[in-house]
C-alpha cells in the first residue's frame, strides 16, 4: 500500500465533466454536483487508512462547505479486484454508516480518476464557481490517524475562501494517501 502526495495546486484548470453512477441508484453529472459558490471533488475509497481517519471529518466539512454555497461529490476509483471492502456494494454500505450528505460515485472504468490526476486517496479538488482549480490540498495534519481535534482545518478554511473571494490560497499543504489502485492494463 503505497503512499503519495498529490502535486501542487494547478491554479485555474477546468473541472472535467462526468456520468457516473451513485449509491443512491442515480447517474450524477458535474453540473448535477456543482454548488452556487463552488465545488469540492473528493477521490476517497472505504479502505485507506487515510480516509478512514478523517471520514468523520469529510462529512463535517462537506456539510459546513454546503451552507457557504459548495457542494461536495466523492468519487471512487480503485479497481475492487483485490480489495472488496471497495465493491459497489459496499460504497452503499459506508455512504450509509456515515450518512455522506454528498453523492458517492463509481468511476469503475477509472478514466475520472485519470483526467483529473488524482493520485491517492483522499485526493482533494476544490473549485469555484466557475468551476477553476483553486485547491489541491490536505483536509488536515491527518494521515493514518485523525490528527488532534482542534488542528487547522486546511481544506475547509481553503475553500471558505473561495466561496467569499473566488480564489484559493497561495500556499496549499499536499494530501497524503494510499496510491490509487490502478485496474491492470494489456
Amino acid at each position: 500500500m503505497a503512499s503519495l502526495e498529490t502535486p501542487v495546486c494547478e491554479f485555474g484548470a477546468p473541472a472535467i465533466d462526468f456520468t457516473l453512477p451513485g449509491v443512491d441508484g442515480g447517474q450524477w453529472t458535474l453540473d448535477m454536483c456543482r454548488g452556487e459558490k463552488g465545488l469540492l471533488v473528493m477521490f476517497i475509497c472505504n479502505h485507506c487508512p487515510y480516509v478512514k481517519s478523517v471520514r468523520d471529518r469529510i462529512v463535517r466539512d462537506a456539510l459546513e462547505l454546503k451552507t457557504l454555497g459548495i457542494n461536495s461529490v466523492a468519487i471512487m476509483s480503485n479497481d475492487p479486484a483485490d480489495y472488496e471492502e471497495d465493491s459497489f456494494e459496499n460504497m452503499i454500505r459506508i455512504a450509509e454508516t456515515y450518512q455522506y450528505p454528498f453523492p458517492y460515485l463509481l468511476d469503475e472504468r477509472q478514466s475520472v480518476a485519470k483526467a483529473y490526476g488524482a493520485v491517492c486517496t483522499p485526493d482533494f479538488f476544490g473549485y469555484n464557481a466557475d468551476l477553476k482549480l483553486q485547491y489541491r490540498g490536505r483536509l488536515d495534519a491527518s494521515r493514518k490517524e485523525a490528527a488532534p481535534a482542534d488542528v487547522r482545518r486546511d481544506l475547509f478554511e481553503a475553500m471558505q475562501q473561495v466561496a467569499e473571494t473566488g480564489a484559493g490560497p497561495k500556499e496549499q499543504i499536499p494530501s497524503m494517501g494510499c496510491s490509487i489502485k490502478w485496474k491492470d492494463t494489456v
